[in-house]
């Protein structure tokens, strides 16, 4: 039997009138690589944001390791991570200060003390930005100095560094060149890291482009909050591509 993690049962969510996600229902198993798929507007962010417990449907039920949000511990809701597509970073910090604020849910209010005067340790943080392809050069600036793509890495090695067992990343190729995108995809979907760091064993990614999706063994596409179809990547043809763009 395979080890659920996730699973939504009959998901709707309307946002002022308006019918943002439709009756969605899937599972999200252990060692599940998953591309979500579907154009602007389609509601692959709202989709991520139920999956991470940060919505609450209007209808339906989420369950998280067969339980309710309500019900996590501490410990279970630090299981699930997300990179956003607004980054949500931090600015005034620098980026090693950004990336260590992955850890503050697991630390101390001592720590976080330590983390904003710049007296923290860094050394976790660091293996997570060489990770990411990130230069030592650019650890300790301030992250409103940093370009897109550094600010993207950035958001990406805080994400990893919490040791999630379910990664959620909503379009997390934005800003990067082709080469950096397939560094960064290859990290997503690994199951195992160098350097003594751990890697999400499951994955949820939202995705635009097709060129990319080598490494997933999932493929969900959604069109105006439907689900047009949940297969396995081996069996993905033009006329599913055809019901979402």
């Amino acid at each position: 039997m395979k080890n659920i993690l996730l699973e939504l049962k009959d998901i709707s969510y309307v946002n002022e009138k308006n019918l943002i996600l439709n009756k969605i229902s899937f599972k999200i198993n252990l060692g599940d690589k998953i591309a979500l798929l579907g154009k602007s507007g389609s509601g692959k962010t709202t989709l991520i944001s139920v999956l991470n417990g940060t919505i609450k449907p209007t209808k339906g039920e989420v369950k998280y390791f067969n339980k309710e949000y309500k019900e996590l511990d501490v410990n279970q809701k630090q299981k699930i991570t997300t990179i956003w597509q607004d980054l949500r970073l931090i600015d005034g910090l620098s980026a090693e200060q950004n990336v260590n604020c992955g850890l503050l849910g697991k630390r101390s209010f001592y720590f976080a003390v330590k983390n904003l005067l710049n007296i923290s340790s860094f050394k976790k943080a660091h293996k997570y930005l060489q990770l990411c392809k990130i230069p030592q050069s650019i650890y300790s600036k301030e992250i409103n100095k940093l370009s897109g793509g550094q600010k993207q890495r950035v958001a990406i090695a805080r994400s990893l560094i919490q040791e999630s067992d379910i990664l959620l990343a909503d379009e997390p190729f934005n800003n990067l060149d082709y080469k950096l995108i397939t560094t960064i995809k290859n990290l997503l979907l690994a199951n195992e890291y160098k350097n003594k760091t751990k890697a999400p064993k499951t994955a949820l990614v939202s995705l635009h482009r097709l060129d990319i999706l080598d490494g997933f063994n999932k493929v969900i596409g959604i069109r105006d909050g439907n689900i047009s179809f949940n297969i396995e990547r081996n069996k993905l043809k033009k006329f599913h591509l055809d019901k979402i763009y």
